[in-house]
C-alpha cells in the first residue's frame, strides 16, 4: 500500500516516494516530504538543467550542482532557469 505525505512541493497529500532517491540527509527529506508526482516534475526539470547548462554527470561539480538545484526546488524558492532559455512551446512560435 502506497504512502501517503503531505508534499512540500504540491503542498497537498499526495503518495509518497517509494524509496530514499539518496543515502543521506537530502536522500531522508525528500522521502519524508516529497510526493512521487513531484519527484517526476524534478526529473523532467533536471533534464532541462542538464541539457542547458550542458552537464557532463560524472564530474563531482555537476553532481554538486544538479544536488543544489534539486534542495532548491523541493525545500528552497525553487531552482532557477537558465539564464536565457526559452522553453520549447515558446520556440516553435
Amino acid at each position: 500500500m502506497a504512502r501517503t505525505i503531505k508534499c512540500v512541493k504540491l503542498g497537498r497529500d499526495a503518495v509518497g516516494m517509494p524509496y530514499k532517491p539518496f543515502d543521506d540527509e537530502l536522500g531522508q527529506k525528500i522521502f519524508d516530504g516529497v510526493s512521487f508526482e513531484a519527484w517526476k516534475m524534478w526529473l523532467e526539470h533536471s533534464k532541462m538543467l542538464i541539457n542547458e547548462y550542458r552537464l557532463d554527470l560524472v564530474t563531482p561539480e555537476a553532481q554538486s550542482f544538479l544536488r543544489e538545484q534539486m534542495d532548491s526546488y523541493f525545500f528552497g524558492p525553487g531552482a532557477q532557469m537558465p539564464p536565457g532559455y526559452v522553453p520549447e512551446q515558446a520556440k516553435a512560435k
